[in-house]
């Protein structure tokens, strides 16, 4: 009977022990930095797809090799457009498509009237891909990462 006991304890154990493997390999869909400006890599062709971030119009790109993405959003210096959540819409092979939700601003806070990047970093979702592209919509556009 104690063999019995043992081996359900220690299956419960694995159980537990995987939960906590798989969700270390899953990182959460918040923002892991925010900054003014465009984004910064230290990897040689990172920075491919977010040529419209340097004229004003919403732009992602790859970070880290593909493991992170780069959200550029446009706004005010003083009030700048904040991503702060990713969810994925469709999964590798069915569309590769994330959307990137924003932080909600007061309509009565007052904002300087310049245009200015802001950018947004959040771990890559584990199931998409950086092998096909991208499609990353954020405040009513929607923006392609090129195929890394």
């Amino acid at each position: 009977m104690s063999s019995v006991l043992l081996r359900r304890a220690g299956f419960a154990a694995a159980a537990v022990a995987s939960v906590f493997l798989l969700s270390a390999c899953n990182p959460g869909g918040g923002a892991i930095e925010n900054y003014s400006g465009l984004p910064v890599s230290d990897h040689a062709g990172d920075a491919e797809g977010n040529e419209g971030a340097a004229e004003g119009a919403v732009s992602a790109t790859w970070l880290k090799q593909g493991g992170q993405i780069a959200v550029t959003i446009p706004g005010s210096s003083t009030c700048p457009v904040v991503g702060s959540d990713i969810r994925v819409l469709d999964e590798a092979g069915e569309g590769n498509r994330v959307a990137v939700d924003v932080v909600e601003r007061d309509e009565d806070e007052v904002c300087t009237m310049d245009l200015v990047p802001h950018t947004t970093v959040f771990w890559t979702p584990v199931t998409v891909t950086t092998t096909e592209e991208l499609t990353v919509e954020v405040v009513g556009e929607s923006v392609t990462v090129p195929v890394k």
